[in-house]
């Protein structure tokens, strides 16, 4: 662990649960307690319990602060309502993805922009610098909250027997401000996972006490805590993209698959527009390559970076692979020729280490939860 390494509020526990830790994005987390693949199980059938304090906080706040959050990020900040979030996407002028967001509107002049943790700084800067000449104020949160989450079929019912806030009320992509185990949170009911679940965003002094809480209250329902191996592991199964991945500064929304995010109609100007239209353009008349999930017929893994094949020709690129406790076979997200990337399309492959293993070509996800 270099000295630079960050840790959360959670390190000892974590250690004292034999977790395995890992370097991500400059902090020492935890990657699995014991088995990934039954981390990923309790999480699907029961409900897992994760630190995810790493992610970056940064609140907006002033007269002017929808304003300048509809000039910085592509998404529609002005229609998100009080104590609602949405999932957008901040780009650069030339279109190209600098993160993946949620934003959450905590009050009529205040929001929390929240950042993967690899990017977080990047974010800062880039919403600091796109501040000027709006009357708000941008604030570097991110060491003012620790973030759990509680995620699987089971944590509605666990989190109930610690709050006497509103859960059945509070939609997906809402959170409200409640008590949980004596603990002041902002509870929102967001996830990456692909199951429902809950983040709670506390002070990091209260991490541990809720921690212990949530864990002795999830017991009987059969919760664990889990890693970050499991988290992308879920996260793939559900076709979540992954910042660094699926997602990067050469792409555009309309590359990735994901130019809903971009609203044009809203008022004003926004960094990136110019581009983003002509990607837009661009991806309607003829998309390049297309994001798919690809099903393995063998048992070997794909893995980042791998190239997708048919006919002897490179028709593409994995971002993402792992084997899928799930499913039972290996899977991936890839970017491929829009002339392979039909669901069904036969003759696909991925070369691993020379040899041209048979996928399937699958819409993504490849798993969604049972309403």
């Amino acid at each position: 662990m270099s000295p630079a390494t960050r840790l959360t509020a959670l390190d000892a526990l974590h250690r004292s649960l034999g977790a395995t830790m890992t370097d991500f994005a400059g902090w020492d987390m935890p990657l699995r307690y014991g088995s990934e693949r039954d981390e990923h199980i309790a999480v699907r059938t029961r409900a897992g319990l994760f630190d995810l304090s790493h992610m970056g906080e940064i609140t907006v706040s002033g007269p002017d602060a929808v304003k300048l959050l509809d000039h910085a990020l592509v998404g529609n900040i002005g229609t998100v309502g009080n104590g609602r979030a949405r999932y957008t996407m901040i780009c650069q002028e030339d279109g190209g993805i600098l993160d993946d967001l949620i934003v959450y509107r905590l009050g009529e002049q205040e929001y929390m922009v929240v950042a993967n943790a690899g990017n977080a700084q990047v974010v800062l800067d880039a919403l600091t610098a796109r501040a000027a000449g709006f009357d708000a104020v941008v604030r570097d949160d991110r060491d003012a909250y620790a973030l759990l989450a509680v995620q699987g079929p089971e944590s509605s019912g666990i989190l109930k027997s610690l709050t006497d806030a509103d859960l059945d009320g509070l939609k997906y992509y809402a959170g409200l401000p409640g008590t949980v185990a004596g603990v002041q949170a902002l509870i929102a009911r967001t996830g990456y996972t692909g199951e429902d679940g809950f983040e709670l965003f506390v002070a990091p002094s209260d991490a541990e006490k809720l921690w212990q809480a949530l864990t002795v209250a999830g017991a009987p329902a059969g919760l664990v805590p889990c890693g970050l191996s499991c988290r992308d592991t879920l996260r793939l199964e559900a076709g979540m993209p992954l910042y660094g991945h699926e997602l990067t500064t050469a792409l555009t929304p309309f590359d990735a698959g994901l130019g809903r995010v971009v609203k044009f109609e809203k008022e004003g100007d926004f960094v990136g527009r110019t581009s983003l239209e002509a990607a837009a353009e661009h991806a309607a008349a003829a998309p390049p390559r297309k994001l798919v999930g690809l099903i393995a017929e063998g048992r070997r893994v794909p893995r980042a970076g791998y190239r997708v094949v048919a006919d002897g020709q490179v028709v593409g690129e994995v971002t993402s692979g792992a084997p899928s406790p799930t499913l039972g076979r290996p899977i991936a997200i890839a970017y491929v020729d829009a002339a392979h990337a039909e669901p069904g399309t036969s003759g696909v492959g991925v070369d691993i280490r020379g040899t041209h293993e048979p996928y399937e070509v699958v819409a993504l996800p490849f798993y969604k939860r049972q309403k």
